[in-house]
């Protein structure tokens, strides 16, 4: 069975919750932003890591809700069977 034709920008994970690798450069471009956003806060870290930790979760989290619904059959729990 082929997904080419599907909106997804994520693989599952085999095993457990959550997004595995992208497939799409869509989802390679918002991992890439998704990473340089967190790194971009370093800075607030030499002033107070208690606001480094706010700003990384803040960020960390803000996407998640995007990265669920690019996820080829969305997030679920999976337990190693092939969908």
């Amino acid at each position: 069975m082929t997904h080419s034709n599907d909106s997804a920008w994520f693989a599952p994970k085999r095993f457990g919750l959550g997004s595995g690798l992208p497939i799409a450069w869509q989802g390679w471009a918002l991992l890439a932003a998704h990473v340089a956003l967190i790194f971009a806060g370093l800075p607030l870290a030499e002033h107070s890591h208690a606001a480094f930790a706010a700003y990384a979760i803040v960020v960390g989290c803000t996407p998640l809700p995007l990265y669920a619904a690019k996820t080829r059959g969305g997030w679920k729990w999976r337990w190693g069977e092939r969908d």
